[in-house]
């Protein structure tokens, strides 16, 4: 059992929420009658293609690669990390490998030293020497066991930043409500575990973030509460060039609306707004930078986000890849690079994750079709 203090004095409002979800997952965007992949139906500028890179891996979400190239993959509820490897070089996966099993929402994977960190719900792990031994992982180091258990918003993503520290989101155990540290907040450590303390508050719940390559400023999407009507309130980019600040959960959404509850009494002055205004419940998780060198010009140091795609919604939104095109440390401008995983009221995909890779491409991974696509530059 987890000995944290929080155990106790969580468990009603966890039960409550396991009630509240259940009603989600009933109303998510239907798939396509059939299922399948359908790549045809994909739209994106001219000169690109997208391919598929493995289809071998059932909800597939947060991606990291290791030095030696294989791509790590984490999941949600499979309870899965995948290994994935190009053995010979054509952009396609030859092997795939269930690395990890049996695991909490096992979905944030990151790699440092040679180790593969994995984030479960309410605790951080290391494989040591991974890309040495996928054949027969070592058992695992238990870097921190010090998170929350709560289901709602707990599952992770996870990555090491430029000053060598782990940075580990804790979402909001609700829709919205005040809980204070360390929900709603974007913590960090030491690769040991040690030194975990807040690095931003206000934060409702991050899937994805990425530093600046020139600035190591971290950027991070997050998803805005529901139940304030179709157009509001929007998810959120967010630039966090120091520790300390507060991104407005749950007094303030977005740059200036505020919480129907919780804002009364409050302006949003005092918070730090958003970089952008995303699409109102897109569902924004992950982002990448673009570092390679295989797409144009154009598209370097530009931020890419996959929107995983709106749940309740009465027109549905997202289900896409968009990007954010920056001049120095502002964004001006904000648009779709592929879209087609919805096809008017259903969809068979939700992309879930980017990852900008050495050679040039954009690995997205979907967790609906359990797949992980590949994006290149071929005019």
């Amino acid at each position: 059992m987890r000995p944290n203090g929080w155990q106790y004095r969580r468990l009603g409002a966890s039960l409550i929420a396991l009630l509240v979800l259940m009603p989600i997952r009933a109303g998510c965007v239907p798939a396509l009658p059939g299922g399948g992949i359908r790549l045809e139906a994909v739209s994106l500028p001219p000169g690109f293609r997208i391919d598929l890179f493995t289809d071998r891996v059932p909800g597939a979400r947060s991606l990291a690669l290791g030095p030696q190239g294989t791509v790590f993959v984490g999941t949600r509820g499979e309870g899965k990390v995948y290994a994935v490897r190009d053995e010979d070089g054509d952009g396609r996966a030859d092997r795939v490998r269930t690395l990890l099993e049996g695991l909490r929402s096992p979905n944030g994977v990151a790699l440092k030293d040679g180790a593969l960190y994995v984030a479960e719900v309410s605790r951080v792990l290391r494989y040591d020497r991974i890309e040495e031994n996928l054949e027969a992982p070592p058992a695992p180091v238990v870097v921190s066991e010090a998170f929350p258990g709560d289901g709602r918003h707990g599952w992770k993503y996870v990555a090491f930043g430029p000053d060598g520290r782990l940075y580990v989101p804790v979402g909001a155990p609700c829709n919205v409500c005040n809980e204070g540290d360390p929900y709603a907040t974007i913590m960090r450590m030491r690769p040991d575990g040690g030194g975990l303390e807040v690095f931003a508050r206000g934060v409702r719940n991050t899937v994805g973030f990425d530093w600046h390559p020139g600035t190591g400023v971290l950027w991070f999407t997050d998803n805005g509460r529901d139940w304030m009507g179709d157009d509001r309130p929007p998810d959120e980019l967010n630039r966090a060039p120091e520790p300390g600040l507060h991104f407005g959960f749950p007094f303030c959404h977005g740059r200036d609306l505020q919480d129907p509850e919780y804002g009364e009494g409050r302006t949003c002055d005092g918070y730090t707004s958003p970089a952008v205004e995303l699409g109102p419940h897109v569902a924004a998780l992950g982002v990448t930078f673009y570092r390679g060198d295989g797409f144009p010009e154009a598209y370097r140091n530009r931020v890419f986000i996959a929107e995983h795609g709106s749940w309740n919604r009465t027109t549905p939104i997202g289900y896409r890849i968009t990007t954010v095109t920056l001049e120095g440390s502002r964004a001006v401008r904000y648009g779709v690079f592929a879209e087609g995983w919805l096809q008017g009221r259903t969809a068979w995909g939700r992309p879930v994750d980017v990852l900008s890779t050495p050679d040039g491409a954009l690995l997205v991974s979907d967790d609906r079709a359990g797949a992980v696509y590949r994006i290149r530059y071929a005019p």
